[in-house]
């Protein structure tokens, strides 16, 4: 009786172990991944002191490879996960005033408002650990106007910056023809 009973429980187990390593090959498929290669959006990580502040951006790094980017994949008039794959994380040891917008000493998620007109916003969001498709409203700490300017010549790669500016720094993303910047003090 033992044996009638072992013999389908094996045969499920080493289905599943085979199976594994193929369900992993289409999650890696479905993000454009081929296994053996380089991900197409690697994951990339920026640590620097800017007037004090410890401040990290972990954010995921897509490429244009030939698409229209802004209008195109990333629609006018939504919010973009400021990067690929899993949500942007950034962590601040102080606190940093934007213009009257403080964002406290923490870990937070950065999303961006994209409008056409050129009037984008840099979303810090409460909610962190999530899939760069799981955007909450509902955990928006601050929306922070960003200064847009267009780059020649196009940025492949999208990049995201920290870098020291007056007294204290400037978060620049680009990505395409664009570059976008928010200037931010050290409380």
């Amino acid at each position: 009786m033992f044996r009638s009973v072992i013999k389908p429980v094996a045969l499920a187990l080493s289905l599943a172990a085979l199976s594994a390593p193929l369900a992993a090959q289409g999650s890696m498929q479905a993000m454009g991944n081929q296994p053996g290669k380089p991900p197409l959006s690697p994951r990339d990580s920026i640590s620097t002191t800017v007037a004090g502040s410890a401040i990290k951006v972990n954010y995921g790094r897509p490429s244009k490879r030939g698409r229209v980017i802004f209008g195109g994949l990333e629609k006018w008039g939504n919010v973009w996960r400021t990067g690929a794959n899993e949500a942007t994380h950034f962590t601040t040891s102080k606190a940093l005033d934007f213009g009257g917008k403080v964002v406290p000493a923490g870990t937070y998620t950065l999303w961006t408002k994209l409008e056409e007109s050129g009037k984008w916003e840099l979303i810090v969001n409460k909610q962190t650990g999530q899939w760069g498709t799981a955007y909450k409203a509902s955990e928006d700490l601050v929306s922070i106007p960003m200064k847009v300017t267009s780059t020649n010549p196009v940025v492949e790669q999208m990049e995201i910056q920290v870098k020291p500016a007056g007294k204290g720094g400037e978060i620049i993303v680009q990505w395409d023809t664009y570059k976008a910047v928010a200037t931010f003090t050290v409380k």
